[in-house]
């Protein structure tokens, strides 16, 4: 499996406190990543740094080829890296649908091109198409006529994975996206990543709730006070007596 995302030694510091330490990191193509560690540990300032929603004060974020350290998130959004929130935010006042479609690129969207529907109409035809299918796969579709607003906690964080989908994402980072939701919708959820990691997607997560995320996990990182302080299959990081102590407590053998 090739390397999809890469951090060297990144660092992120603010006015003297160390968020991030060196930390190094390495995703493999049609994986499932998980970052783990106590609140404060560095976890989504690592992401910032690889989305670039902050840049790292050195080191070095790669994308398959491309160094993309320092890039506006548009930049690598269009690149193929998008992220979703703990939070998430969707257009409120449109439907689930509609939130989808307006994560897609269309030609119609060059002035040069919106007055002639010959350009655009069937490109919007296929986007429909598509949208539709989406749904389908993060378990939408009965929904896509509803406000998205009327969606529960666990369906809204659905809806943030197919905006991402919608938009072309090769990897999707995921910020705690079982977080608030029950166990039950916490399995379905990740029921939904596996299927999708088979059809190609890349996902590096950040979860808390490691119980019921591991076992869908490939390969996970643990980080305290910034740094990277285990990696490797899921078990090996769990039973880790450094991540036993700082973070996960006795109960971390029963996962």
């Amino acid at each position: 499996m090739s390397d999809v995302l890469v951090a060297e030694q990144v660092t992120k510091n603010f006015e003297g406190l160390v968020a991030v330490n060196k930390a190094n990191i390495v995703v493999k193509e049609n994986t499932f990543t998980m970052l783990i560690g106590p609140n404060g540990s560095g976890k989504t300032t690592l992401i910032n740094c690889c989305t670039g929603i902050l840049k790292p004060t050195s080191g070095r974020v790669m994308l398959g080829d491309t160094d993309i350290t320092g890039w506006k998130p548009h930049q690598i959004y269009e690149l193929g890296f998008v992220r979703s929130f703990q939070i998430p935010l969707p257009f409120i006042g449109l439907t689930v649908l509609d939130n989808v479609l307006g994560a897609m690129r269309n030609v119609g969207e060059s002035p040069f091109h919106a007055t002639n529907v010959n350009k655009w109409a069937d490109q919007e035809e296929e986007n429909m198409e598509r949208a539709l299918d989406i749904l389908e796969k993060v378990g939408l579709d009965k929904q896509w006529d509803l406000p998205s607003a009327s969606l529960g906690a666990a369906q809204l964080k659905m809806l943030e994975v197919a905006k991402g989908l919608s938009s072309g994402a090769k990897i999707i980072a995921l910020d705690e996206p079982i977080g608030g939701v029950d166990t039950a919708s916490a399995h379905e959820i990740l029921s939904h990543v596996a299927e999708l990691k088979k059809e190609g997607i890349t996902f590096f997560v950040v979860e808390h709730r490691i119980d019921i995320a591991a076992p869908f996990a490939d390969y996970v990182y643990a980080m305290d006070l910034g740094t990277i302080i285990s990696e490797g299959p899921p078990q090996k990081v769990l039973t880790d007596p450094k991540v036993i102590e700082v973070y996960l407590g006795k109960g971390v053998e029963q996962c």
